[in-house]
């Protein structure tokens, strides 16, 4: 037990930040729902016509959820959180169970572990525990945003939010996330590699809410196959009920026993499923940098790819009916931000920047995956043959600069073609597509900057997703917290021509790209002069 208590406190600690910023973000995500909800509407019959704009929507239920009482501030709020809340807590779980499971036995750190008065149990209950904690505390996190959110002059329905669906709002999500830990557990005894772990616990998340999808637009009993959907059922706000819980918990014990199962049953080291022995000899596409590194980040590409496709098919599907969405408050009219009263026009071009900095997760992500190599020692074998540290650092570079192009393509192509199918207008397709390539220089810079701190201070890569965070802040929150112009122009998207609302000028993109391109080189030269490791 000591032992056991031992580990525990350890591996808090060494997730203490992450678990910190996961629960900051989560609790945001629904607080944000609530505060954009009451900013954006000044009347409650504004508020009642997007409801009834939006209810039948089936790209939307598809992408959120099913739609119940969203004539009220509380209904909004768990239709549009819920099942990207309980994305973030599976996420979360999955990597605090791999990090401490599958990835200490990968790199031997586990076997050493062991070999003092360790039972044989330990490490794993722990990362169980800690798992579990996380989600505790996301839950808290939650409830207590929802709980505490007061505007001071409230004048839609369902204000201030009910303290006891904001509770269950936040019981839901942490259930969801004890579900997906215990899932995760069993991932971890399937596979001999950490990055298969992930796969298999990712497919599980994805799988969750790709039925509650499907379920929620035709047959309703997939909905209840899966954790999403049984924490959409638990109705917050909207007939709140209590039973659905009973599910997650059930589900979550059944999986923690499976994974404790399986675990007595294979060797240290092993997985259930054997790895299969790879060719003798690489192919063509291997024997290269950037071959080895679009081997490596393919499955990135393609997985952001479909999240961007996804994300454009939601904006879309909207059509021209953005007045009834949005109403007519100072929001929505800086939807336009100041350059065009086309309603309409300012909406998509805003989109195209929330395409771009959802593309900023697989550019940052992409740049900081060379650490990742470095960390295992893959990257030091690597070089030590006939391979360059420059060589092999382009290939990662040339990945993330025609991913950035792909996944961003990808975004405003299925905008264009879903507000095309939604209003018969076929040449929003060119209209709307393409010009979101303007956003791969901002992009690209701060893949820039994470690159940049990779070569000097590769301990400092959580930073990297700071540059992200303000870019955001500066977007959403740029008006309502009246932030100063100086500092909104540090953001590289601040200075994009707002297509369609504006017309494309190519010299501020010249002049971004010039700037990423600098801090790509800069990043590379640094990572040349330093030590490997």
């Amino acid at each position: 037990m000591r032992s056991l208590l031992v580990l525990v406190r350890h591996d808090l600690r060494r997730d203490r930040w992450m678990i910190l910023w996961w629960c900051v973000g989560g609790a945001l995500l629904y607080w944000s729902q609530a505060y954009g909800v009451v900013g954006a509407y000044t009347s409650q019959a504004q508020f009642s016509r997007m409801a009834v704009a939006v209810e039948d929507n089936a790209a939307f239920i598809a992408m959120l959820g099913p739609a119940r009482a969203l004539d009220t501030v509380g209904g909004q709020v768990a239709w549009q959180a819920t099942a990207f809340g309980a994305i973030v807590a599976g996420l979360m779980s999955m990597f605090i169970v791999g990090r401490h499971t599958r990835a200490e036995e990968e790199s031997g750190r586990d076997e050493l572990v062991r070999s003092l008065e360790v039972t044989r149990r330990a490490p794993l209950t722990a990362a169980l525990l800690v798992a579990l904690l996380a989600n505790v505390v996301l839950g808290a996190v939650v409830s207590a945003a929802l709980i505490a959110y007061r505007p001071a002059d409230p004048v839609l329905a369902g204000l201030p939010l009910p303290v006891t669906d904001s509770v269950a709002t936040g019981v839901g999500v942490t259930l969801v996330g004890w579900v997906f830990s215990a899932t995760a557990l069993v991932a971890a005894q399937l596979t001999q590699s950490t990055r298969g772990m992930y796969g298999i616990a990712g497919v599980v998340i994805g799988a969750s809410y790709g039925l509650r999808a499907v379920g929620d637009v035709g047959n309703h009993a997939l909905s209840w196959i899966g954790p999403i959907g049984w924490y959409q059922a638990m109705h917050p706000y909207s007939g709140l009920r209590w039973w659905p819980v009973l599910l997650m918990l059930a589900a979550a014990l059944v999986a923690t026993v499976a994974a404790y199962v399986v675990f007595e049953r294979r060797d240290f080291a092993s997985g259930v499923l054997a790895d299969r022995p790879g060719p003798a000899d690489a192919g063509a596409g291997l024997r290269s940098g950037i071959g080895l590194a679009w081997r490596l980040q393919r499955g990135a590409v393609v997985g952001w790819t479909v999240g961007l496709v996804f994300t454009g098919l939601a904006y879309g599907s909207i059509g021209d009916s953005v007045k009834e969405l949005l109403g007519n408050s100072d929001f929505a009219r800086a939807m336009g931000a100041g350059v065009t009263d086309n309603l309409v026009d300012g909406f998509y071009a805003t989109a195209n920047v929330m395409i771009a900095l959802v593309a900023c997760g697989f550019a940052i992500s992409s740049a900081l995956r060379p650490r990742a190599e470095e960390e295992s020692g893959h990257a030091e074998a690597l070089i030590a043959t006939g391979l360059s540290r420059g060589t092999w650092l382009a290939g990662h570079v040339l990945v993330t600069v025609a991913g950035t192009a792909v996944v961003l393509l990808a975004g405003g192509f299925a905008m264009g073609a879903a507000y095309a199918a939604t209003t018969g207008d076929g040449g929003a397709v060119l209209r709307l597509g393409p010009p979101v390539l303007a956003y791969v220089a901002p992009v690209l810079v701060l893949s820039g900057v994470a690159r940049l701190l990779f070569g000097l201070a590769p301990r400092l890569l959580v930073v990297a997703w700071l540059p992200l965070v303000f870019a955001t802040a500066v977007l959403v929150f740029g008006d309502i917290l009246r932030i100063p112009q100086w500092v909104r122009d540090i953001s590289p998207f601040q200075h994009v021509p707002l297509v369609p609302a504006q017309d494309f000028a190519l010299l501020p993109v010249a002049v971004i790209a010039a700037v990423a391109a600098a801090l790509s080189v800069a990043g590379q030269f640094a990572f040349r002069q330093r030590d490997i490791g």
